[in-house]
């Protein structure tokens, strides 16, 4: 954890957290996205405070099975048991601090890689080399550190705080609404990384609107009738969705609807028929971030499927690459003397506003609860 230095607390002004009305707010000011104490801050504030995706369910599909993670600092171990329950615990060994696992793989037990110390894989301890002379040690007392765990339509979330109510309650409307997708039914096919010059908030901001796509993405805006383009907010989530046309649509005869669901605060969820692609997007540092695709598929096995997967994916690398380019001068402007806060569009920039209150909530807890 991104510890706060006590003597340099971000200033978090009044004026600056009040919730206001889409038609008269203003944007968060830019020193949350450049100053370090905002990093920092992000971490205790909202990464710790939330339910945080890590991972899918193929990642530990079978006893033993296990990858790790890191999120607000913490390096985390995913591991599913012998009694297939998937469990969650810091990678952290309890002798002196070393890795159970530097990467995904399977084993009948957890083995630290620096010391030996062994674990089973319900994080009780089992094997302690040369301590038989160690006294008043009791093995029970040095289990693995448990993290609550709860997987939600295939994928996988941690909390590090309290946890409060998980995503299945959340978002527990989502898979009515995107009937008949059935996201446990999509298959795994592929992960690309990007990292990204600038905070994480700017890449969701950008993320949250479709303002900008007919001057950022032109062959993106031709897909879409964005008279249609609807953004909608619920709790902790919003939505922005559009029909599709069958040539739009490459996985059906049918046309449906495309979903774009932001999850409180940095994960993505892209359902189309037949296809779910997942955005990540990880604070790497005060002006720096990285995006993590996941993409699944109900084919991505057959001849024509390898290559409708080859067509998504270059044709999203090629939106992210001007995303990119377009979030890295966004965060040298936001630095700029000559900018501090902005003004929302009220039919453009719903979504963005939701997620700028929903942060400005979590950071006025974090005030109420530090004095």
């Amino acid at each position: 954890m991104l510890p706060i230095d006590p003597t340099r607390r971000p200033e978090l002004g009044d004026d600056d957290l009040a919730v206001r009305p889409l038609t008269r707010a203003e944007t968060i000011p830019s020193a949350w996205y450049t100053d370090p104490r905002f990093h920092a801050l992000d971490a205790q504030a909202v990464f710790r405070t939330t339910w945080q995706a890590v991972g899918h369910a193929a990642e530990a599909a079978e006893p033993g099975a296990h990858f790790v993670a890191e999120r607000a600092g913490d390096p985390l171990l995913l591991v599913r048991g012998d009694d297939r329950v998937l469990r969650g615990f810091y990678n952290v060994c309890r002798h002196r601090g070393g890795p159970l696992a530097t990467g995904p793989g399977c084993s009948r037990a957890l083995r630290c890689g620096y010391h030996g110390w062994t674990y089973a894989l319900d994080g009780t301890l089992r094997g302690v080399p040369h301590f038989d002379r160690v006294e008043l040690f009791d093995r029970r007392s040095y289990g693995l550190a448990p993290v609550p765990v709860e997987e939600w339509n295939g994928l996988i979330f941690v909390h590090l705080g309290e946890p409060d109510a998980g995503p299945g309650v959340r978002f527990a409307d989502i898979p009515t609404r995107i009937a008949p997708t059935d996201l446990t039914a999509l298959g795994f096919a592929r992960r690309v990384s990007y990292d990204v010059g600038c905070n994480w908030k700017v890449y969701v901001d950008n993320y949250l609107e479709a303002y900008h796509v007919p001057f950022v993405h032109p062959e993106l805006f031709k897909l879409y009738d964005f008279p249609q383009y609807t953004t909608e907010v619920a709790g902790e989530y919003s939505v922005q969705s559009s029909p599709l046309t069958p040539e739009e649509n490459l996985h059906s005869s049918g046309g449906g609807d495309a979903w774009y669901f932001f999850l409180f605060p940095n994960l993505m969820l892209n359902i189309l028929p037949g296809r779910l692609q997942t955005n990540l997007v990880l604070p790497t540092g005060p002006e720096s971030c990285r995006v993590v695709f996941d993409y699944f598929y109900a084919d991505g096995e057959s001849p024509r499927a390898r290559r409708l997967i080859d067509a998504d994916v270059a044709f999203s690398d090629e939106v992210q690459q001007e995303d990119i380019r377009i979030c890295e001068h966004v965060q040298r402007g936001l630095r700029s003397r000559a900018y501090d806060r902005g003004r929302f569009s009220v039919d453009q920039e719903v979504a963005v506003h939701h997620f700028q209150d929903l942060l400005r909530e979590r950071y006025g807890r974090w005030k109420a609860e530090t004095g």
